[in-house]
């Protein structure tokens, strides 16, 4: 992907400072993974993280103090990431004007092992993660190595700009109220029904981030929307549940099969329509 270093001062980079706790299952893009350690646990679980463990309400605060220094490495990712965040920020708000709608710009915050949030707090182990009730977009960096060594995608710059955009998706969701309203279904419906409704929402948060990279082709370079597709493929609960436990459990999908995932951010890539994004009606019946 081609990008030049842009900033932002809804960014965060708390890498190498002191911090964290006890894990969080936030809506991002490998929360499924972290359901199935929950249930199966063992020596493959932990080698990933610790499991979730669901916390609400309010957590200690302690303050953040710098440990280590980040590598040059670690420093280009960092600004690779939140030229990214630019990217999306700047993108959407053009796409809500054209559409007269008010967008309202995120954070984002990249941390090491552990953060506070307003929804609890988080280990790595939950994989990059959206937060409603603060609007911010949470990343530990090191998830992509484990996403390209322990599920086989092909990794590249651009898994990295899909799954900031996916998170993106899921803040479009938080302020157009799809999210609410979601989660309002959810509470009257069964576990298959309410699974369901996760599925759409997941799949509809694929699409935004397929437009997004619609709107940003004078960025990309040969084989970036193949890492995309690698990772969306990675991700699909039935690759995960496969690998994970050895057959699927269709019932239990909360983010859809790595066919859906796929084609949901095509389509959005293809198109760059935001109104063809209604993955409820396509997909319930």
């Amino acid at each position: 992907m081609k990008w030049d270093k842009k900033e932002s001062g809804n960014f965060e980079d708390r890498r190498g400072m002191s911090g964290g706790g006890k894990a969080v299952l936030g809506g991002g893009i490998i929360g499924i993974i972290v359901l199935l350690l929950n249930m199966f646990g063992g020596e493959t679980g932990q080698t990933i993280g610790t499991i979730i463990e669901q916390t609400q309400g309010s957590q200690t605060q302690t303050e953040a103090t710098q440990t280590r220094e980040l590598s040059a490495e670690e420093k280009e990712l960092g600004d690779f990431a939140e030229s990214c965040f630019v990217y999306n920020t700047e993108t959407w708000s053009t796409i809500f004007e054209e559409n007269n709608m008010d967008f309202q710009e995120p954070r984002m915050v990249l941390f090491d092992d552990g953060v506070n949030t307003a929804c609890g707090s988080a280990t790595s182990a939950a994989g990059p993660f959206y937060c409603p009730s603060d609007k911010k977009i949470y990343m530990d960096l090191r998830f992509f190595e484990e996403l390209k060594n322990r599920f086989g995608a092909k990794g590249g710059d651009f898994a990295i700009a899909y799954v900031i955009a996916h998170e993106m998706g899921h803040h479009l969701q938080t302020i157009l109220g799809t999210s609410g309203k979601v989660r309002q279904l959810q509470a009257e419906k069964s576990e298959k029904e309410a699974n369901k409704l996760s599925v759409c929402l997941e799949l509809q948060a694929d699409f935004y981030a397929g437009v997004w990279a619609h709107y940003n082709k004078n960025l990309l370079e040969a084989g970036d929307i193949e890492e995309a597709l690698s990772a969306a493929n990675a991700v699909g609960d039935d690759a995960i549940q496969s690998k994970m436990q050895g057959h699927v459990t269709p019932d239990s999908f909360t983010h859809g099969t790595s066919e859906q995932r796929m084609y949901w951010f095509k389509k959005g890539y293809t198109s760059g329509d935001i109104k063809q994004g209604d993955t409820f009606s396509a997909l319930l019946d």
